[in-house]
């Protein structure tokens, strides 16, 4: 919850862009609340992102593709697999073939000459090693094969201030792959609000994922120190401190953020992070069995005790927690929001006027339902809101909470 509750706020105060890595479909309700686009990635969802994406300032310097050549490289090694990752021949081979599969694209930049998964699998093939015949067979099944879904153009418009990249149904075979990738996709938003002078808020949840492997976690803190130099504020987000910690990188991650907040930790946890983070048994106390918004806050030196209360009473708080029984209260207040749309679609069709498009923000608790602004358009196009009811609008008027009253 304490992560919504930040991206609730960040979304009020300031004007920066929120991207969400959502690796278990945990955001949806409040982002959904805020208006914000959820691109579900799965293998059977019709929402795109090519991993080949790449604009001309992809980096600050004349060589956009090395770091192109980085995420490409992360992205074979776990494919690829294998205790050692990859060897110093295949990476060469790649390099190469990252440089020429990009060259029709950079001479002429428009979107139907950006290439795909296939089109670098394609090189691959034609390369006489040995090695890059092993690296095609392993990229086969994610090209032609039952796990194709990064074999496509990105076909999402990604300018909502808000979007999440709900991956869940990826499944363990691709969840990483897809992390890695909409990192990428997340870069290449980063580029664009540079050069607009906007800062660009990126939530990883599941953030130990991206460590594990040698390449890919030193691609993610390479592009985690981008980010902040961009003008990217990137948060990682994890529950697993073991396997976080186990990373050879994360001191770098460490080095590169300007806060670390801690809230309750299991026993094991507790007594690695005080040997890493040079915490007293005092300071300890305020997260061994703390209460919800309780923890510590890391800055610099300074390591600061904090209570968050969020009040349960209002109406965000059904849609920031993640407890079982709040999440129940949302998606039964969402089926009472459609249950209300149906009706008065009903109710002002009967009158004459036609739909063409709706609106509805609905904030959920305990059973009540918000509605902000149902827009309507009557037989002769003109525009009306809710309480009027089509090209006669005077002649036709309802009374609006007497209707929904009746729906209900």
């Amino acid at each position: 919850m304490r992560q919504n509750s930040e991206i609730t706020n960040v979304f009020i105060v300031t004007k920066d862009d929120i991207i969400i890595c959502d690796p278990e479909g945990e955001y949806f309700p409040i982002v959904r609340a805020f208006n914000g686009q959820v691109v579900r990635i799965s293998p059977t969802s019709h929402d795109y992102i090519n991993p080949m994406d790449i604009n001309t300032n992809y980096a600050d310097d004349d060589d956009p593709l090395s770091l192109k050549s980085d995420f490409i490289l992360s992205l074979c090694e776990l494919v690829v697999g294998g205790k050692n990752g990859l060897e110093p021949v295949e990476k060469t081979i790649i390099d190469r073939c990252v440089r020429l599969v990009y060259q029709d694209y950079l001479a002429d930049p428009v979107p139907e000459k950006m290439p795909i998964l296939e089109d670098l699998y394609n090189l691959l093939r034609k390369q006489e090693e040995p090695e890059a015949q092993r690296l095609a067979t392993a990229l086969e099944i994610y090209v032609n094969g039952s796990l194709k879904v990064f074999n496509h153009r990105t076909n999402v418009e990604l300018n909502n201030r808000l979007v999440c990249f709900d991956i869940k149904d990826l499944g363990k075979q691709l969840k990483k792959l897809g992390m890695l990738i909409v990192q990428d996709q997340v870069w290449n938003r980063v580029t664009v609000n540079r050069a607009a002078h906007k800062s660009t808020r990126y939530y990883i949840d599941e953030f130990h994922l991206l460590l594990k492997e040698e390449q890919t976690a030193a691609y993610s803190v390479e592009i985690w120190k981008r980010f902040r130099k961009w003008g990217g504020i990137p948060t990682g987000i994890t529950q697993n401190v073991k396997d976080l910690l186990a990373s050879r990188e994360i001191e770098n991650i460490f080095e590169n953020s300007d806060f670390i907040l801690m809230l309750n930790q299991a026993s094991g946890d507790r007594q690695i992070l005080a040997k890493q983070l040079n915490i007293s048994p005092y300071q300890l106390s305020y997260v061994t069995n703390s209460g919800a918004g309780e923890g510590l806050i890391f800055y610099g030196n300074t390591i600061i005790p904090f209570k968050d209360r969020f009040d349960n009473s209002l109406m965000l708080y059904a849609l920031m927690s993640s407890k079982p029984e709040d999440v129940e209260s949302v998606k039964n207040s969402a089926s009472k929001a459609e249950t209300i749309v149906k009706g008065v679609t009903a109710e002002y069709e009967k009158m004459g006027g036609r739909i063409v498009t709706f609106y509805i923000c609905y904030i959920a608790y305990n059973q009540s339902v918000f509605l902000n602004g149902i827009f309507y358009t009557g037989k002769t196009g003109q525009s009306v809101t809710a309480g009027t009811a089509g090209a006669n609008a005077e002649k036709k008027r309802m009374n609006w909470k007497k209707m929904l009253l009746a729906i209900l």
